[in-house]
C-alpha cells in the first residue's frame, strides 16, 4: 500500500531520525515508508559565504519539510562532489565514485529496514548526476539481494534551490544578480539560520560572469573569488526565512505525490 503523510509534527525533534530509538522507527514504518535525506556539500561560497552553505540549507529545508509532513529526516550528508572548488581553502570534497558509493549504501541501509520512498533534499548542483546514478545502482542491488521492498523502492532527488516557486522568488528579489554560485538566495537562508554570518557580509567587486565549470585550477582562474555572477551582499535574513518556507511548501506537495504513487 502507498504511504501517506503522517501529518505535521509538533517539533523538528519529533522527526529527526537521530533522536529516535529503533522501536520508534519500527512503529513509524507500520504507517509510513517514506524518509527524507538531506544532502549538501562543504565548499567555498565566495569571500563572504559560509563553507557549509549547501549542507546548512539542505538540512534546514529537509527539517522544515519533515515538520510540515511528519516524515522522518536523517542526519545531513554534509560532504558532496565539490572537486572543482578545491582551489579554495576549506573545501572538502568526495570524488564522484565515493559519493556514489555513499549514497548507494545509505539507500540500501534504509531499504533493508523497509523504507520504500527515499526523498533526497539536495543543496548542491554538483551532487545531481552522481546521486541519480547511485539511485540506479541501488535499484539493481536491492533486486539482486532479494529485498522484500525491491519492487516498490523509489528514490527521488529534490533540489530545493531549483523548485519553481524558489527560483521565481529569487529572481524577483535579485534579478540577474542571483548568479549561479554563492547566490544571494542560498546565502540569505544561512543568514536566517545563523546570526553570526551577518557580520561577514560586505559589498564586493563585480563578480566574474557565469560560464563553464571544469577542474579546480580552471575554476579558480575563471572565478577568482569563487562567485559565479552572484551578488551575495543583496541577501537579507528575512529573505532567507521566506525562501526556506517557500522551499518546504513547494516540496511538500512533491513529497505527498511521491509517497502516494504506486
Amino acid at each position: 500500500m502507498p504511504s501517506i503523510l503522517p501529518g505535521p509534527a509538533a517539533s523538528k525533534d519529533a522527526i529527526r531520525l537521530a533522536l529516535q530509538s529503533w522501536p520508534d522507527v519500527d512503529r513509524y514504518l507500520q504507517s509510513c515508508k517514506g524518509i527524507i535525506v538531506p544532502l549538501g556539500s562543504t565548499e567555498q561560497h565566495g569571500p563572504t559565504g559560509a563553507i557549509g552553505t549547501d549542507a546548512l540549507t539542505a538540512e534546514a529545508v529537509a527539517l522544515e519539510l519533515g515538520q510540515l509532513s511528519g516524515v522522518l529526516v536523517t542526519p545531513v550528508q554534509a560532504f558532496g562532489m565539490a572537486e572543482h572548488h578545491l582551489g579554495f581553502a576549506g573545501t572538502m570534497s568526495l570524488q564522484p565514485a565515493t559519493l556514489l558509493a555513499v549514497m548507494h549504501d545509505l539507500v540500501m541501509s534504509l531499504a533493508t529496514h523497509g523504507f520504500e520512498r527515499i526523498l533526497v533534499v539536495n543543496g548542491h548542483g554538483g551532487n545531481i548526476a552522481t546521486t541519480k546514478a547511485a539511485f540506479a545502482q541501488a535499484y539493481g542491488t536491492a533486486a539482486s539481494r532479494g529485498l522484500e521492498v525491491a519492487p516498490r523502492l523509489r528514490c527521488r532527488l529534490a533540489n530545493w534551490f531549483m523548485a519553481g516557486p524558489v527560483m521565481r522568488r529569487a529572481r524577483e528579489l535579485y534579478g540577474d544578480r542571483e548568479g549561479q554560485h554563492a547566490t544571494p538566495s542560498e546565502i540569505a537562508v544561512t543568514l536566517h539560520l545563523h546570526d553570526s554570518l551577518i557580520n561577514k557580509q560586505r559589498s564586493l567587486p563585480e563578480p566574474a560572469p557565469c560560464g563553464s565549470i571544469h577542474g579546480p585550477a580552471d575554476f579558480r582562474r575563471r572565478y577568482p573569488d569563487g562567485r559565479m555572477g552572484s551578488d551575495p551582499f543583496l541577501a537579507r535574513p528575512e529573505h532567507g526565512h521566506e525562501l526556506l518556507n517557500t522551499a518546504a511548501k513547494a516540496l511538500r506537495e512533491d513529497l505527498e505525490n511521491f509517497l502516494a504513487a504506486s
